[in-house]
């Protein structure tokens, strides 16, 4: 292999290897973001079920007048 060819092959290890550390980033910053809105659809959803279940059992009481 000529010393060329071996110096040009290293050139593309090094962006590889420069893009990859990149991608992991992003991949981790992503996850962080998917972690978030997960815990952000779980206290959405217990608010939503907390607000149901108030007025369910508001409904079920007779109003004043009777």
């Amino acid at each position: 292999m000529s010393e060329q060819r071996l110096i040009e092959l290293e050139i593309k290890i090094a962006y590889q290897e420069d893009l990859l550390q990149e991608l992991n980033k992003i991949i981790a910053q992503q996850q962080h973001q998917i972690l978030l809105l997960e815990k952000t659809c779980q206290l959405l959803h217990e608010r939503m079920n907390s607000f149901r279940l108030e007025n369910n059992d508001e409904g079920n009481e007779q109003p004043p007048h009777y």
